[in-house]
């Protein structure tokens, strides 16, 4: 994940498992270590979160209304986004090539459940 924050072509980042593995204690820990800001985000514990993305997909405005939320400003490059459970809200899934497209010096990653084996 150190190169994946370093990197100049970086996109977001998707990381897919099964529940109770330990995705989201791990992108906490890097999240709290390795920026100075990390903004967390569950669509399966606040379903208020879809709302944000039913309008406007533009990046700039998803990280304004997400900062309100929050409660502290999503800065570039020192903010993590972390946003679990993303399969609780296609349309935020689908906005990810947004930021990708326009707005990648955001860094983002997506906590995506899978089936259990």
């Amino acid at each position: 994940m150190i190169e994946w924050k370093k990197s100049h072509r970086r996109k977001p980042l998707i990381l897919n498992g099964a529940r109770q593995v330990g995705k989201t204690y791990s992108l906490k820990n890097f999240g709290n270590s390795s920026y100075e800001k990390m903004a967390y985000f569950s669509f399966e514990k606040d379903e208020k979160l879809a709302q944000y993305f039913k309008g406007s997909l533009e990046p700039k405005h998803i990280i304004k209304t997400l900062s309100i939320h929050a409660e502290f400003e999503i800065k570039p490059k020192k903010t993590l986004l972390v946003f679990d459970e993303i399969q609780e809200c296609p349309r935020a899934l689908n906005n990810l090539k947004y930021f990708c497209e326009a707005a990648n010096e955001y860094h983002i990653i997506a906590v995506r459940r899978t089936s259990q084996l």
